[in-house]
């Protein structure tokens, strides 16, 4: 089982009980020890998990959807641009 594999089953076991409260916030799960800290955008769930959890990797997920990010491609004038929405 590869180390996103171990995630998404953890993130999958809590899914249904995190999403009634915390939907839309981001989830960070160390896949070692099944551990997970959440927060309301990247930026915060990342430090709280180097903090709780030092030298480890983490998945992360968004609570209630399939993607943290979607990114779309468009065309403007003529060129490909790339957009990040949440």
């Amino acid at each position: 089982m590869t180390f996103f594999d171990k995630g998404k089953k953890i993130y999958k076991r809590l899914k249904s009980k995190l999403e009634k409260r915390h939907k839309w916030e981001i989830i960070a799960i160390e896949p070692d020890s099944g551990k997970y800290v959440i927060g309301k955008d990247e930026l915060d769930v990342a430090l709280k998990a180097q903090h709780n959890f030092p030298g480890k990797i983490f998945d992360f997920f968004r609570i209630g959807y399939t993607a943290v990010h979607k990114f779309r491609l468009q065309k403007w004038k003529g060129y490909l641009t790339q957009t990040l929405s949440r």
